[in-house]
């Protein structure tokens, strides 16, 4: 009997304890809950991961707000952020410009942001859309959800030399992103050099995306701060 007090004790210690997050050598690091968080955007909105919602955080424990011509990002939980009347069809190209303004410090990994397209069924448990998101440390990857995540380049993503590097912890890091649907292609491309390119059904198709078709945004990792401008859609 006292063996399966413990045990119940112990699942439930597991439950209940925060959100947690492991990098590449293996280090716990817990969302943060932000001050003053929530959207103050008009017109924007999103969603946090699953599992952060199982874990108690909210949109409100992440930051979305304007600072001058940029959009500031705070997190907090990992969150997808959008405006439901950007929209793109066809063929198409959305871009942004996304600078850490101090690498790493808000956590002690780096954490990835960029762009999101394809969305539909936003802020549903049905939502499928695909990301291109840059680590400050020349890495970057290629992610989304069908409803449940997939991934397009490996669990860790890919290094590319054209991915910039922050100096150091502390230290600005800017990348220049951008996904382009064209054809029979979906590339993703960061500072000018396409770094991943699939065939459109590799990524429309049972469990991932249901178009490419559908609403842009924006994509962050937990913990990380990261202004945005001249998001923007157009053709290729």
């Amino acid at each position: 009997m006292r063996y399966f007090v413990a045990l119940t004790l112990a699942l439930l210690a597991v439950m209940l304890a925060p959100r947690t997050h492991f990098s590449q050598g293996g280090q716990m690091e817990a969302s943060r809950n932000v001050a003053g968080g929530g959207i103050s955007v008009t017109g924007w909105t999103g969603k946090i991961d699953a599992k952060e919602e199982a874990a108690g955080l909210t949109l409100n424990s992440a930051k979305f707000a304007k600072d001058g011509d940029a959009l500031h990002v705070v997190t907090g939980p990992a969150v997808t952020y959008w405006n439901p009347a950007n929209k793109a069809t066809g063929d198409y190209k959305v871009s942004a410009t996304f600078k850490e303004p101090q690498y790493m410090n808000l956590n002690n990994h780096p954490h990835p942001y960029g762009i999101m397209i394809a969305g539909n069924d936003l802020g549903t448990d049905q939502q499928s859309y695909l990301y291109c998101a840059a680590y400050g440390n020349g890495n970057f990857i290629v992610r989304g959800f069908g409803p449940a995540p997939f991934q397009m380049n490996g669990p860790r993503g890919g290094a590319d030399p054209a991915v910039n590097k922050a100096a150091g912890k502390g230290e600005p890091v800017t990348q220049e992103i951008a996904v382009t649907v064209k054809g029979d292609k979906v590339e993703c491309a960061i500072n000018n050099k396409v770094v991943a390119s699939y065939d459109k059904s590799a990524v429309v198709s049972e469990g991932k995306l249901k178009s490419t078709d559908g609403v842009y945004g924006l994509r962050f990792a937990h913990n990380t701060e990261v202004l945005v401008t001249g998001l923007k859609v157009s053709k290729p």
